[in-house]
């Protein structure tokens, strides 16, 4: 009986390993949004615009946060077709509590709306260490204090067009706050990724909050988004 016990638990033990290949936390439920050049944010305070300029001053109100994201539509894994993306669900949600500016990481090309094929053309970007030319930008970021950075995990990691984003600014001394979409595998490592592109920022608590959630549970992501920003003490 002890042997019996024994081959059964190594057959066991060999079964979860294949689940999920090595150096890959979610490798097939990655969670994929397109990013539309034709889709503008939706502003619930003041929008950040593509086009390089700079955003208008809110009435009564000197915002010094910034929401960046990068998010896709499309097929998508877990929610079927979304016409918006989970990630920017949550970064109109921390607009709206926080009055600070959104902007929307844009790429040239769009990823192809199939979920397969953008899962690729994903892998192919990380594997080659791509950094995709973007539509927008923001000439400067020095009136910001606080700088969230919104992304779906895409491989274990960040999408590389937000690395193309990050790499064109100057960090230092500011207060980033990460927040993700994802498929089961919350922020990965992208909190580490990011202190090690600026070890001169402060980097505060990330939010995971899983694509189904974002997508379907208006209530709860915005209580997830509620006591993150105050364990935070962004808001009260």
């Amino acid at each position: 009986m002890t042997k019996i016990a024994a081959m059964m638990l190594m057959i066991l033990l060999v079964l979860g390993g294949c689940s999920t290949p090595a150096g890959n936390s979610e490798p097939l439920n990655t969670e994929l949004e397109q990013s539309e050049a034709s889709v503008k944010p939706l502003t619930l305070s003041r929008s950040v615009m593509g086009d390089n300029s700079q955003p208008e001053a809110a009435d009564n109100q000197k915002a010094n946060s910034l929401i960046v994201y990068f998010s896709r539509t499309g097929e998508n894994y877990g929610v079927g077709y979304i016409e918006k993306g989970n990630t920017s669900i949550v970064a109109d949600i921390i607009a709206e509590q926080t009055g600070g500016d959104l902007f929307e990481i844009r790429t040239g090309s769009a990823y192809p709306d199939s979920y397969d094929e953008a899962t690729k053309a994903a892998e192919r970007e990380q594997e080659e260490r791509a950094r995709p030319e973007l539509v927008n930008n923001i000439e400067d970021i020095s009136e910001y204090d606080i700088i969230f950075i919104g992304y779906p995990i895409w491989w274990g990691d960040m999408p590389m067009p937000v690395y193309t984003f990050l790499e064109s600014h100057d960090f230092s001394n500011k207060t980033i706050v990460p927040f993700c979409t994802h498929a089961g595998s919350g922020l990965s490592l992208t909190e580490d990724r990011i202190s090690d592109l600026f070890p001169n920022a402060v980097i505060l608590d990330g939010l995971a909050v899983s694509g189904s959630t974002a997508q379907n549970n208006q209530e709860e992501t915005e209580g997830l988004v509620t006591r993150w920003l105050q364990k935070n003490g962004i808001i009260e």
